[in-house]
């Protein structure tokens, strides 16, 4: 795939068996056993990966992939999104869990089978965590441009990036397609909680994507949205690289059991108070998140003043291995 939006892999669902494995012949299929029927399926559309998983310190306070379509909706409590989905269109598989960069697939939105246009399409909402992403961009609008600048020579810009909005808040919006594979891509971004919100639209219908264009101007979004938003107002303020020893009080470091040479990314919720009140790991082994629960719940920060009032702030810490030591673009969080 070409642009930077696209490069990551959406995996759907893959049904799977597992194998059980007896004290001498295997008795659950394989090319040794006896016996060829499979003793326990995965439910269809479940995908099963052993290893670093994201979880929370609570189940109360969203988070970014928490988000869902009920009653032909899409909700997300973390961004504040709501988007009613167009006349015959659903979301049959739900996305892969976060990277350890940030990458969020909020959304996999298509045509359901009783759509009766002339030509299908796809609507995919991403989110693009601005603390811990890989690109060179400290915002939305940074994002926008980078894909811009480095489609692959395959795809050719339609419209450059401009300045638009969606349910009257800010968005900037461009688009390309392949020559070859006649496919068109609209791609919008806004800007929330620093993340870069995606939403990109993909048709061989232009006719189509206009449509759905103007279709999400149903959305309800919060009203701080706009591709350069750094937080506040009904939510945390986002602060890149807060967790440095100037704003610490309290520093505890967690003491893992075991060493792994994964990245964990968490993002955390600091009170009025310097007190981390909520903690988000990306990706991270049970143990890992239980050592950095463990460290953090002790850590004490110095309160945060906005406009000389005491407000809530959103950070993002890198424990364990940097995973993409390149250099980022300025403001960028620093890991530690």
């Amino acid at each position: 795939m070409s642009s930077g939006f696209l490069r990551f892999v959406i995996v759907l669902a893959l049904p799977a068996s597992l194998l059980a494995w007896g004290q001498s012949a295997p008795k659950n299929g394989g090319d040794f056993s006896s016996n060829t029927k499979p003793e326990t399926k995965l439910p269809t559309g479940v995908i099963l990966v052993k290893g670093a998983w994201s979880s929370a310190s609570d189940s109360v306070t969203p988070v970014p992939e928490g988000g869902n379509v009920t009653d032909n909706v899409f909700r997300n409590q973390y961004f504040g999104m709501t988007y009613p989905l167009p006349t015959d269109w659903t979301e049959k598989y739900k996305g892969p869990p976060p990277s350890d960069s940030g990458r969020y697939v909020l959304a996999q939105i298509r045509p359901a089978d009783t759509f009766k246009g002339p030509a299908r399409g796809s609507i995919l909402i991403t989110a693009e965590d601005l603390f811990f992403t890989t690109l060179p961009a400290a915002n939305a609008l940074e994002l926008t441009n980078y894909e811009k600048n480095n489609l692959q020579a395959d795809y050719k810009l339609e419209l450059p990036p401009a300045q638009t909005k969606i349910a009257g808040r800010p968005f900037t919006f461009y688009a390309y397609w392949s020559p070859v594979a006649e496919l068109h891509w609209y791609v919008l971004t806004t800007q929330i909680r620093c993340h870069a919100v995606e939403m990109v639209l993909t048709s061989r219908d232009t006719k189509l994507l206009e449509n759905l264009f103007l279709d999400m101007n149903r959305m309800k979004l919060p009203e701080d949205a706009n591709p350069t938003n750094t937080g506040g107002g009904a939510f945390p303020v986002c602060v890149k690289d807060y967790a440095r020893s100037e704003n610490l009080i309290t520093r505890v470091e967690p003491i893992f059991s075991e060493h792994k040479f994964n990245p964990v990314p968490v993002r955390i919720i600091v009170d009025k108070e310097g007190k981390v009140k909520h903690i988000h790991f990306l990706s991270a082994f049970p143990d890992q998140a239980k050592a950095i629960s463990d460290a953090l719940n002790q850590w004490k920060f110095k309160p945060y003043l906005r406009g000389g009032q005491p407000a809530e702030v959103e950070t993002g810490i890198m424990f364990g291995r940097v995973a993409y030591p390149k250099a980022r673009a300025s403001g960028h969080a620093a890991t530690e």
